[in-house]
């Protein structure tokens, strides 16, 4: 019996990727910091759906985070045919104004833990039959983004590692995804302070709408969801990067 990871997923794109995986008949573990929100969900999918949802309940933001999840999947002897690492977080505001800490922290999650995670994983990954990663990225790492420095830089990080380990790993018949939406209707908007941004007010997609892309085309090494997105990437390569970094800071305002 095989396993869908999915990491965040007691909200926001995570959930929703545990919905629409549950719905297309896949066995999941679902890992985010809220206990109870996993198991509500995990007990109505797999009830819904007749397929097996465990839960485990890590914060991923700390060091030991990603040890702990793969020390479980080992000693419960799951199966992992994919990974969504989609757990991250970000914060709005100038550099020297938010807590260092919580911009570590924010390293910590959005690039570390993805590493970790995804390194402790591959060997179970790699004995099973169409495996994939999906690596949770953004419209962010195209460019630069002022205040919202490290978040961009993270995601910048996320977007290139994925497609270096796209090329990899493809001949080993996993296939490895950036997924980079836009503004996106979920509770990371509120979380990073970002709702009442212009990016945000200009509108946003449903998660729904994302996860459902990012699943059909998760043999793609970078999949940009909406064609505003699209656009806005591809310009973006035609303009200066001291451009784009303005551009994206006026969004942000």
């Amino acid at each position: 019996m095989n396993y869908i990871l999915i990491t965040g997923a007691s909200a926001g794109i995570g959930e929703v990727f545990a919905r629409q995986l549950a719905e297309q008949g896949n066995n999941l573990i679902l890992t985010a910091r809220r206990k109870e929100k996993l198991e509500a969900l995990a007990t109505e999918l797999s009830t819904l759906h007749n397929v097996k949802v465990e839960t485990l309940t890590a914060d991923l933001a700390t060091p030991n985070g990603a040890k702990e999840i793969e020390q479980q999947i080992t000693k419960s002897s799951w199966k992992v045919n994919g990974l969504i690492n989609n757990a991250g977080f970000g914060d709005r505001g100038s550099f020297t104004e938010l807590s260092l800490d919580r911009q570590l922290q924010m390293i910590q999650l959005n690039v570390t833990t993805l590493i970790e995670l995804t390194h402790r994983l591959l060997p179970n990954i790699q004995k099973t039959d169409n495996a994939f990663i999906i690596n949770v990225a953004s419209t962010a790492a195209f460019q630069a983004g002022p205040n919202m420095a490290i978040y961009y830089a993270t995601k910048a990080f996320v977007l290139s590692f994925s497609e270096a380990l796209h090329e990899e790993l493809k001949g080993k018949g996993i296939y490895v995804s950036a997924l980079c939406p836009g503004a996106t209707a979920s509770e990371f908007a509120s979380e990073a302070n970002m709702t009442d941004t212009k990016l945000f007010k200009a509108g946003a997609m449903t998660a729904e709408a994302v996860v459902k892309k990012s699943l059909r085309k998760k043999h793609k090494a970078i999949v940009i969801t909406g064609g505003k997105n699209i656009f806005g990437v591809w310009s973006g390569k035609l303009s200066p990067r001291s451009v784009n970094r303005k551009l994206a800071g006026w969004l942000q305002a």
